[in-house]
């Protein structure tokens, strides 16, 4: 038997009202280091406040410096993409001592932070409808179950078997011993909250930041996929394709800066930055991606590219680039692999998140990108994954994927006709691959598709230094639970295995 943590749910609805509390004296109670339900949710703008509160988990740290939690990019050092000399997100740390239950950074802070934000969760779902009636307490519901579902979800992705807790942590039984529910279980739960989203939420595209009917929609896909559930991932992926609120932007660069992303129709999803009251941690991403060169993409992925595909040369710098080409510094006044910026020889450093027209970014500047968590082109080949699974490649899997090579502005040509099952399977990866870099799914992606160890395990992302390689094994199927977490609940909480 496991105790749940009580640090954790106590944090959870602490940050919660402290989130929510935008003007000082709200909270001021005595003792000042505890909160009471009992001064909170007396009107409908504490609602509003309290909600606003769930969002702001999105803005939890990561671990470490220049780092937030999901600040995207930091998967992708976890994977043969890119080579994070930083550690930002503790990729580097991750890939070449491998997983501990001591692993800091992403490691520790997923499973920290998302309990965290369920606990706070659950006690807005306990209070709210003190305050609010009808509409808008299905819509406010409906957005938290979907958060509840969110932060699961990346529980069952990482640590597999994991407390499912629905209660309210200011009522909950902290004696009271709290087993931990297999995967199938959790993710059992994480369907069932998004269904209770898809049926509260507004049938409208996404755009304010506060999660849709679509945005629940495109989640659920993802876990059905994950859990291998391929006809019923591929029909929920036709739903959102039909209803016609999403469309694959011209402009494939614009989805990643913030001018084009407040145009954007293909952004499903995405955390908020608005100067200047939400700013990147730390330091704009220009300064940690181009200046400090923190995520450098290997030869490995540049080999992936088709030739011809412009997808490369809007994602990366390749030398001699100039201003002409996106190049933001005058020293060097080209892109100059080992030059005046920190990138490494035998690397290439990023164009995308380039916030266009920024001239040598350096430490001080300020940057409101926001991280993109679900786009429109990841829902087209992700039913192209599961139609393929399903039923084999027919013509609708073509059109997904085909739609996604043509887009304006990049315009690939058309996949082979013919091709098997296993080819089409082998095209549709290609494709997450090119299309997706710097933005977190590659790791996710070689998880879920049973490849991880084999892709992974021994690889060398510097050419320069052969024997440095990815440490990675099958165990990391399921991440360890934090050493700390362990530490406070002995005994009665137990290490994942192998660990």
């Amino acid at each position: 038997m496991k105790k749940y943590q009580r640090n954790i749910f106590f944090t959870g609805i602490a940050t919660l009202m402290l989130f929510a509390s935008c003007t000082k004296g709200l909270l001021d109670v005595s003792p000042p280091d505890r909160l009471s339900t009992t001064i909170f949710w007396k009107s409908e703008a504490d609602a509003d406040l309290a909600l606003t509160g769930l969002y702001n988990f999105l803005y939890a740290g990561g671990g470490n410096w220049a780092n937030s939690q999901y600040e995207v990019m930091g998967w992708d050092t976890y994977t043969d993409d890119v080579f994070g000399k930083h550690n930002y997100g503790g990729g580097y740390d991750a890939t070449s001592s491998g997983i501990t239950p001591n692993t800091g950074a992403y490691v520790r802070s997923y499973y920290e932070n998302n309990f965290k934000a369920i606990a706070a969760i659950n006690s807005f779902l306990a209070n709210v409808d003190k305050v609010l009636t009808g509409d808008k307490l299905a819509k406010y519901k409906g957005e938290a179950y979907f958060l509840r579902a969110f932060n699961y979800f990346w529980l069952a992705q990482l640590y597999g078997n994991v407390p499912i807790v629905k209660d309210d942590p200011f009522k909950a039984d902290f004696k009271t011993p709290m087993a931990k529910s297999a995967r199938a279980d959790v993710l059992a739960f994480v369907n069932q909250d998004l269904d209770a989203a898809i049926a509260a939420l507004p049938d409208d595209a996404y755009g304010s930041g506060h999660a849709v009917k679509t945005t629940a929609q495109g989640y659920k896909v993802r876990a059905l996929l994950f859990e291998k559930k391929y006809p019923e991932a591929a029909a929920l992926a036709k739903q959102i394709i039909d209803g016609n609120q999403y469309s694959l932007n011209p402009d494939y660069a614009a989805n990643f800066y913030k001018a084009g992303q407040n145009v954007s129709q293909e952004i499903m999803f995405s955390v908020k930055f608005q100067l200047p009251n939400i700013e990147h941690a730390d330091a704009a991403l220009n300064v940690t991606m181009q200046t400090w060169g923190g995520y450098q993409g290997t030869q490995n992925l540049i080999d992936e590219y088709e030739t011809g595909d412009p997808r490369k040369s809007m994602t990366w710098f390749f030398p001699g680039d100039g201003p002409d080409k996106g190049w933001p510094f005058s020293n060097p006044a080209v892109a100059t692999p080992g030059g005046g910026q920190d990138w490494i020889v035998g690397f290439y450093l990023p164009k995308k998140w380039l916030t266009a027209g920024l001239k040598n970014p350096d430490y001080g500047v300020k940057g409101d990108n926001d991280f993109v968590l679900l786009r429109y082109a990841d829902i087209k080949l992700m039913y192209a994954e599961a139609q393929n699974e399903a039923v084999g490649p027919d013509a609708s899997v073509y059109t997904q994927i085909n739609e996604v090579r043509d887009r304006p502005g990049v315009n690939m040509p058309a996949l082979p006709a013919g091709l098997t099952k296993e080819q089409m399977r082998a095209a549709i990866r290609h494709e997450r691959r090119v299309e997706f870099p710097l933005e977190g799914l590659r790791y996710f992606d070689l998880r879920r598709w049973g490849i991880a160890t084999q892709t992974l395990s021994g690889f060398a992302p510097n050419p320069l230094a052969p024997n440095i390689q990815i440490k990675y094994e099958n165990k990391y199927e399921f991440w360890p639970i934090p050493q700390t977490e362990i530490d406070r609940n002995q005994p009665v909480l137990e290490q994942n295995p192998d660990y």
